[in-house]
């Protein structure tokens, strides 16, 4: 046998690569609960109990007019109509006056994958891909990885605004939010004691929050979402035939088809598109996405703080009785960029759906992302699958306070997923501590959100800021 040379065996330098280095060992549990423990002693837990606007402390307004750039100017007054309605719609529309705040507050240092915009309302009920119909966070435009605590601070202020809203007094505002914040402490406890693959796992279904709140029209609309279907409930009440052809309904402002740019339709622009939103899905989704044809596509204004950014819905249909709606939602930087970091994505619609993939416990299978030509980001989900969003404005205060829980179990789920439980556990503890300074927290910034909110209204009643005020 022919002797080989150490010489040819031996790799050259210059073709050796070096393997890439090892992360580090993860901690244990046991070591995770006693770090957060010990984050004490640096970040006391009742620190966080205090709210105190800071010395140079941006001006709201000066934050709303900066947010209302690049938004399509027409919409804006509805945007201001909406949030000057209560304080509670205008802290709903004002996450980005609420980041700059939330970066002055104590911090543990721990991060996770925040939702960035986390109050009652955006959180609902939808369908799993599996057909399961769960609870979960749903609105992710500001996801980032950032200090867990903001989201807990966001989402309990919330709690406080939406009981004064409904009329109820202040203990029994304090004690919905304790509730909601004592809820995400217990669970976090609970997701710490569980393997990775079991968090991972984990989702909170409907069934399980609805036997937690008492309230007979929740149950009702939660049948009838169930029991919906594309055809039957969503086609008649969105698009119509015009001649042979669907096509969405117009209901301006508030859905119409924009004027042609250059003599070029939205569907043209759309098309153009979709390769690159294609090319975001999973294969299996694309095959499913090609079933489809884009047959119309419209404007439509959503929600409080995206109102006048550009949102869409796409008509596709298989056949003349197989629709399928899409809504295209902007995707602008997220509002925690400036206080917890740039996104690591080019495209924030990638940013975003990322978000919902870690932090939901499933997604939907049409989440994709693509940009447009002038440079701007989207990404693209179903329209509606069975979507259920809670009427928090009508709730009793038993009811609220259900729900508030609900809310915390969710939002500990989504932190625990995205990040170590045990580390956030371990600094919680299993007293009341945290849930209590959390709650004053949830008190003194709901003043500030009303003496915010009461600037932008006589700034309104002065005639220095347009509204277009909607029907109740």
């Amino acid at each position: 046998m022919k002797k080989v040379s150490d010489k040819a065996a031996r790799p050259s330098r210059e073709s050796f690569v070096p393997p890439p280095p090892r992360p580090a060992p993860r901690p244990s549990p046991a070591e995770l609960q006693r770090l957060g423990k010990a984050l004490r002693d640096t970040c006391p837990r009742e620190s966080h109990a205090s709210w105190k606007p800071a010395l140079h402390r941006p001006d709201p307004l000066q934050l709303l007019s900066q947010s209302n750039k690049g938004r399509i100017p027409e919409l804006i007054p509805i945007r201001m109509g909406r949030m000057v309605r209560s304080p509670f719609t205008f802290y709903r529309g004002n996450a980005l006056g609420m980041a700059a705040d939330l970066s002055t507050t104590p911090s543990t240092g721990i991060r996770v994958q925040a939702c960035g915009d986390c109050h009652l309302m955006n959180f609902g009920a939808f369908a799993t891909p599996e057909r399961k119909v769960i609870f979960d966070v749903n609105d992710m435009d500001e996801t980032l990885p950032a200090p867990w605590e903001w989201d807990i601070k966001r989402l309990a202020a919330s709690v406080i605004l939406a009981c004064r809203n409904n009329g109820f007094n202040e203990r029994t505002a304090r004690d919905a939010a304790q509730a909601c914040i004592r809820s995400y402490r217990e669970r976090m406890a609970e997701y710490a004691d569980m393997s990775v693959l079991e968090v991972w796992y984990s989702s909170v279904e409907v069934k399980k929050t609805l036997t937690t709140i008492s309230d007979e029209q929740a149950r009702k609309r939660f049948e009838a979402a169930r029991q919906r279907t594309v055809l039957d409930h969503d086609f008649p009440k969105l698009a119509a035939m015009a001649g042979e052809a669907p096509r969405i309904k117009d209901n301006p402002p508030l859905v119409y088809h924009p004027t042609p740019e250059g003599g070029e339709s939205l569907i043209d622009r759309t098309w153009r598109s979709l390769d690159s939103y294609r090319a975001s899905l999973q294969e299996d989704r694309r095959t499913l996405l090609d079933r489809y044809e884009i047959k119309d596509v419209a404007i439509k204004v959503v929600g409080v703080g995206s109102v006048g950014t550009f949102c869409g819905i796409l008509l596709m249909m298989a056949s003349d009785k197989d629709p399928l709606f899409l809504q295209v939602k902007e995707a602008r930087p997220s509002v925690l960029e400036a206080y917890a970091g740039k996104s690591p994505y080019e495209n924030h619609g990638q940013r975003i759906v990322n978000g919902y993939r870690l932090i939901q416990s499933a997604s939907d299978i049409f989440l994709g992302w693509t940009h447009g030509e002038l440079g701007r980001h989207f990404y693209i989900r179903q329209l509606r699958d069975m979507k259920i969003s809670a009427q928090v404005d009508i709730f009793p205060p038993s009811v609220m306070s259900d729900y508030a829980a609900a809310c915390g179990w969710t939002l500990a789920r989504a932190h625990a997923r995205a990040g170590e439980p045990a580390h956030i556990s371990g600094y919680l503890g299993k007293s009341d501590t945290f849930d209590k300074a959390i709650a004053k927290f949830g008190v003194a910034y709901a003043d500030q959100d009303e003496r915010d909110h009461e600037l932008l209204r006589k700034a309104v009643q002065a005639g220095q800021i347009e509204v277009i005020m909607e029907p109740e």
